[in-house]
């Protein structure tokens, strides 16, 4: 959140528009009030008005009066000293996709499209001394609260505690906001293993000094195929935790390693069979599906965990992440293991570099010119959900440019080349093995 310390120019302060309208108005005022006899011959009241106003616009200092900011379309408002805000805002992402072989295999693989709002989400969020809050809501496919976070900063050299429904701290690319993000769509392994917003409570820390952060929070189940309950309805929960270390931070020069580990109670529910799509919405094929060509299984738990890597040097990034997930089944015979992985790397040929944030992400660069900023990349996927006997595994290779136009308005372009293998593939997707797509995003925050 930006504070008045950081306001553009386009700021306003409510306290100097007052001023300013006060002075006017009653000098104003006294000028028609006073007979012409009295302005030709006796300046003395026309000092006191003058007086009465700088004795005004005194007072008018003394109040803690807040500034407004409209920049980028939205509005907020910050007290004085800083401890008070409320905020408004949000981001319309606007989608194209064109699809074919297996994204579009259930209509013999021939190519279909689609355009559609994929985001349409606005917040709310203010601060109140220790305390600050947060709601977003998204309208894209009715209305939908995605987050509704309360968060208490007042343990000087302690944690941050929050609650309500938040992010779970699972995958670097999870973590890392729609719009800020590199590709039109997250990668298989962020899709598959994070359930994104859920109902909790967390706690992290952030030391500034070594790079470290930790993270920790217990959540209510319900992903996955879970319904949050387990068999005797009671409630099923998953523990969370990730640590990050940056030992280099700084503009333009980053280096990240983290790791994550997540403990979920499915309560005996059958485990959902589809993991992801293969990095393109609404086709009628998710690739990845394990169980494809068999059936699905009741779960009790499932343990995930993964490994982050993410290095800037100027204009250049990579980013990579490795991730398990072990399932213990009802049945132990059904006990199996699924993996998955991505390398990401990206360019700015305008000269920007990615920005880091303390909390392990990567946020949108401010573009150098008015010209806008341009960025390609390339991103090497895989996800296996293979087991003896069912199941698919797909790989997907993308590359992308995005233009950033400024720090609000974002424009990408992303093409797809995707492949299917496994037991399960002929089950899924018959005679095609292999697919494309073009996708085309226009985003604009507000």
């Amino acid at each position: 959140m930006a504070y008045q310390n950081s306001k553009l120019s386009h700021t306003r302060s409510i306290k100097g528009r007052l001023g300013k309208l006060t002075k006017s108005a009653i000098f104003t005022a006294s000028v028609f009030a006073i007979p012409t006899s009295v302005l030709a011959n006796d300046n003395s009241e026309i000092e006191d008005l003058k007086q009465q106003v700088a004795n005004l616009s005194e007072k008018l200092d003394e109040l803690s009066v807040s500034e407004i900011s409209t920049s980028g379309g939205g509005l907020e408002v910050v007290s004085k000293d800083g401890k008070y805000s409320f905020e408004m805002g949000g981001r319309f992402q606007l989608d194209y996709n064109a699809f074919d072989g297996v994204y579009n295999a259930d209509n013999g693989g021939e190519t279909g499209s689609d355009l559609f709002p994929r985001r349409v989400r606005t917040f709310v969020e203010g601060q109140a001394d220790n305390w600050d809050y947060k709601l977003l809501l998204d309208f894209s496919e009715g209305a939908e609260i995605t987050m509704a976070r309360l968060r208490y900063k007042g343990f000087k050299g302690g944690p941050v505690i929050k609650l309500g429904k938040i992010r779970e701290d699972i995958s670097m690319e999870a973590l890392t906001s729609s719009k800020h993000i590199t590709g039109i769509s997250r990668s298989m392994l962020s899709n598959t293993m994070s359930p994104y917003f859920k109902y909790g409570v967390a706690a992290y820390q952030y030391f500034k000094d070594s790079g470290l952060r930790y993270a920790i929070g217990a959540y209510k189940g319900g992903s996955f195929g879970a319904t949050g309950k387990d068999e005797n309805d009671k409630l099923a929960l998953s523990y969370t935790g990730r640590l990050t270390w940056s030992p280099v931070h700084n503009e333009g020069e980053v280096l990240h390693f983290g790791l994550w580990g997540s403990h979920r109670d499915m309560g005996g529910n059958d485990l959902s069979a589809k993991f992801a799509r293969g990095e393109v919405r609404e086709t009628n094929v998710r690739l990845v599906n394990y169980a494809a060509g068999g059936d699905t299984y009741a779960v009790d738990n499932l343990q995930q965990w993964g490994l982050e890597f993410a290095g800037v040097y100027g204009p250049v990034s990579l980013q990579a992440e490795y991730a398990v997930r072990d399932v213990e089944a009802v049945d132990s015979v059904n006990d199996d293991s699924f993996d998955g992985y991505y390398v990401t790397a990206s360019y700015f040929i305008t000269g920007e570099s990615r920005k880091y944030a303390k909390r392990g992400v990567f946020s949108s660069p401010t573009p150098l010119s008015t010209n806008g900023a341009w960025e390609v990349f390339a991103r090497m996927s895989n996800f296996d959900a293979t087991s003896e006997t069912q199941g698919t595994e797909a790989d997907v290779a993308t590359i992308g440019v995005n233009y950033y136009l400024n720090k609000k308005i974002k424009f990408m372009a992303n093409y797809l080349m995707s492949d299917v293998s496994g037991p399960g593939t002929q089950a899924l997707v018959g005679d095609y093995d292999s697919g494309n797509a073009m996708t085309l995003r226009a985003q604009y925050l507000f």
